[in-house]
């Protein structure tokens, strides 16, 4: 597929197993990496491109460049590297380091301004280790994750407080979507962000960025926080009292909402199986873990998260950095091969 312009991948944390799954997708699947371009560290991606190959095969190559927009010269079936962070020496594999963190961050930060000003298409992130990022300076050391980071990015190009660019993560598989009202909180501090505005705003950004399995708005189910949804109120009143009225309200506005649900069998009514849509498009769940968790267990290998909300196109693999097998050469790169061809799909 020829593109006006590139798909940005960026590096992760070079200590990690995203240089690793990087040099693999290009190795293995070069129709889907075509037109996509690498920011990162070169020497980092060369030591990635020698780990996979091996004592027997042959190094994929790379192109460095020198600006982004030379990706459509750089040769097929190599890897083209744009240098956008700085590294004095190559990271040792499995170890958090405040020079790894940074240089991940300037990577991510490198890629957000440019999709935000149109130079490239979309940003595909490999993982970064978040105790590095925190290491990473006064800078990078206040977001708690990739979300974070890319939202006051945004937030800081439209001229807005960080505030008023609201945003929130989707996990999504072939068989199942969910998007979270919290996302990096405490379980204590996810209970309390269970508040109106938050679950209807949630909703809001679902159903204007999910698309229904005919091609329009999305049919959302909503989990509840406790046991049973509440069951009534005898095991919380999160449900009567918050979820419900923002449910309400969405509905008045127009949206397909329906719940809220018991957390345990929402996820199961909404998964999509054999070939047959599920009840539901999309599940809005109350914190992290909980909307997490199930699309996880459907296999990590074929996960993707999708910032939503975002003025661009932001996806990434459905895992970490993996330190303890980080330069073994066994990382599957399934997951960001995935996220690959979600990006496309988002920014086409």
């Amino acid at each position: 597929m020829v593109m006006p312009r590139p798909l940005a991948i960026t590096m992760g944390d070079p200590a990690g197993i995203g240089p690793e799954i990087i040099a693999k997708a290009f190795r293995d699947a070069p129709a889907v990496l075509a037109g996509c371009v690498v920011v990162g560290d070169v020497a980092t991606l060369r030591r990635a491109a020698r780990l996979i190959a091996g004592t027997d095969a042959l190094v994929l190559p790379l192109a460095q460049l020198d600006k982004v927009a030379d990706w459509q010269a750089a040769p097929p079936r190599c890897i083209p590297v744009l240098q956008t962070c700085e590294l004095p020496a190559l990271a040792a594999f499995g170890q958090v380091s405040a020079l790894a963190g940074k240089a991940a961050a300037d990577c991510i930060v490198w890629a957000a301004r440019a999709a935000l000003s149109g130079e490239i298409a979309a940003m595909v992130t490999a993982p970064i280790h978040k105790e590095a990022l925190a290491l990473a300076g006064a800078g990078f050391a206040r977001f708690p994750g990739h979300t974070e980071l890319l939202q006051a990015e945004a937030a800081a190009y439209a001229g807005k407080a960080v505030a008023d660019m609201p945003v929130r993560m989707m996990l999504a598989n072939d068989e199942l979507k969910t998007v979270l009202v919290s996302i990096h909180l405490s379980l204590r501090d996810a209970i309390s962000a269970v508040t109106f505005d938050n679950v209807l705003q949630t909703l809001q950004i679902a159903h204007a960025s999910v698309r229904g399995v005919a091609g329009g708005a999305p049919r959302i189910g909503v989990a509840g926080l406790n046991p049973h949804a509440g069951e009534g109120g005898l095991f919380g009143r999160e449900e009567i009292d918050t979820i419900a009225p923002a449910i309400a309200a969405a509905r008045a506005q127009g949206l397909n909402v329906s719940g809220p649900f018991a957390p345990d069998t929402v996820f199961m009514r909404a998964r999509a199986k054999s070939g047959h849509a599920g009840e539901f498009d999309v599940v809005v769940a109350m914190y992290h873990d909980q909307g997490l968790i199930p699309v996880k267990y459907l296999g990590v290998e074929q996960g993707v998260n999708v910032t939503l909300g975002l003025p661009m196109v932001r996806t990434s693999p459905d895992h970490g950095t993996a330190f303890d097998i980080a330069g073994k050469g066994s990382a599957d790169a399934s997951s960001l091969i995935a996220a690959i061809r979600m990006a496309r799909q988002l920014s086409a």
